[in-house]
């Protein structure tokens, strides 16, 4: 799907959401859920498009595999992340949102320090 179609989905779903904000306002919800998971939908495809490059560009360097692993981990926790957080800030849900960013940022920190500690013992090698 072309950016055009998802920029016009988009837009649309939200106007339609407009329609029911202030009579029936569980609905306005539901449809801004649904228009999510359509557009998350299309976004996996991209993502699955840049899994791959990154496999590829594993394949010429000469890293340890599983740190494209836990790039690509962190790549999905980020946008998991801000769909959900962005889910419940539109139902008006602010503090569920802050708590699911926080996690997702302390899960992404924690995930990256096994590499960013075998980087310091790479550098430590070399100057020693």
């Amino acid at each position: 799907m072309s950016m055009l179609q998802v920029g016009v989905i988009g837009v649309l779903g939200v106007l339609f959401a407009v329609q029911f904000k202030s009579g029936k306002s569980e609905y306005a919800v539901y449809i801004s859920v649904a228009v999510s998971l359509l557009l998350f939908g299309c976004m996996l495809e991209r993502l699955r498009d840049a899994v791959d490059s990154l496999g590829r560009i594993g394949n010429y360097i000469k890293v340890d595999q599983r740190f494209f692993g836990t790039i690509i981990k962190m790549i999905g926790i980020t946008y998991l992340a801000e769909f959900s957080s962005g889910i419940c800030k539109d139902a008006g849900y602010q503090s569920i949102a802050s708590q699911i960013e926080i996690f997702s940022k302390l899960t992404i920190l924690a995930m990256g320090l096994p590499i960013l500690q075998t980087l310091l013992e790479v550098m430590t090698g070399f100057l020693g």
